[in-house]
């Protein structure tokens, strides 16, 4: 299902969550799996010389600096490498977010797989430092599906079975939706449609009246029937749920019920303002507070093709 995936890290203990699922999604599906660091941005003119994105730390860069940094990550990830042999460590210097997207391009990977903030950095408003910029602008402009792994508790890997796809139907979700699609029927698994009305984006009193959101829960249900639930032809193991509230949280507490294994959202609406709609800010705060793996999905050039019977 997924022929090649590009797990890129640091290397440090906060990338050792996403480092299990990307091991073990690589051993389940046979994938070729693709480890990939980036050093540090360089400096001005043709100076060798990179800050370091874990140190902060100016560092001289040559061929025999980046043997060494592949050699720590094949030291920092040796009991997985001995059980999956095959996998190829790439090191590269630049901005993190283009270096992981150029060579997601050029490995023509179906999966990028990201460590999320890290443990300090999950207050109310979390640090916006190169690790969520870089997660951001990935998940934004990636090709291909993005799975972000962020919380220790989310790291645990059992397969696809029980997958939570959140839509706010902007065209981007009708990407994401094929993605989960497509993966739950190929697991035969389980699949819940899910919208959360946001109530805050309607101005109108008239929206607000009990009558109101009542019209509104009614108007979602049927939008979730209509443009989903008729694409899934005889598969007939799923469910649709419309709630009301703040969409991260129900999110969150929807697939926590549920006890999902995956959470399928698109990252944003590219022809609405981002503003109007902040579903990429949806995407974010699910991230931070899921307790299992989520994946983005923007377009339709790489999502993963069912197996032929």
């Amino acid at each position: 299902m997924f022929e090649k995936i590009l797990f890129a890290t640091t290397g440090s203990p906060e990338c050792d969550s996403a480092a299990r699922v990307a091991f073990d999604m690589a051993r389940q599906y046979g994938s070729q799996l693709t480890l990939f660091h980036v050093l540090g941005i360089p400096g001005k003119g043709d100076s060798n010389v990179v800050i370091d994105i874990r140190s902060g730390e100016e560092v001289d860069v040559d061929a025999e600096y980046i043997e060494g940094v592949a050699e720590e990550l094949r030291t920092t990830y040796a009991k997985q490498l001995e059980a999956l042999p095959g996998v190829t460590i790439e090191v590269g210097v630049g901005v993190p977010s283009r270096e992981v997207l150029r060579m997601a391009r050029t490995k023509d990977v179906d999966m990028i797989v990201l460590c999320g903030p890290a443990e300090g950095q999950q207050a109310g408003f979390y640090k916006r430092g190169v690790v969520g910029d870089t997660l951001r602008k990935v998940a934004k402009a990636a090709r291909c599906p993005v799975l972000t792994v962020s919380r220790p508790s989310a790291s645990f890997w059992g397969g696809f079975s029980n997958i939570v796809f959140a839509t706010d139907f902007s065209k981007a979700s009708e990407s994401a939706f094929q993605f989960a699609k497509t993966v739950v029927q190929a697991v035969d698994g389980e699949l819940h449609l899910f919208h959360c009305v946001d109530l805050s984006r309607f101005q109108s009193p008239i929206a607000l009246t009990q009558d109101g959101i009542e019209a509104k829960l009614a108007e979602a249900r049927r939008r979730l029937h209509h443009e989903y639930a008729t694409q899934l032809g005889d598969f007939k193991r799923f469910t649709s749920e419309v709630w009301e509230g703040t969409p991260y949280v129900e999110i969150v507490k929807f697939a926590r019920e549920r006890q999902a294994d995956l959470i399928v959202l698109a990252h944003h609406a590219r022809d609405v303002d981002p503003d109007e709609r902040p579903f990429g800010s949806t995407l974010e705060q699910v991230i931070v507070r899921a307790s299992c793996p989520v994946v983005s999905v923007n377009r339709p050039d790489k999502l993963p093709q069912a197996a032929e019977a």
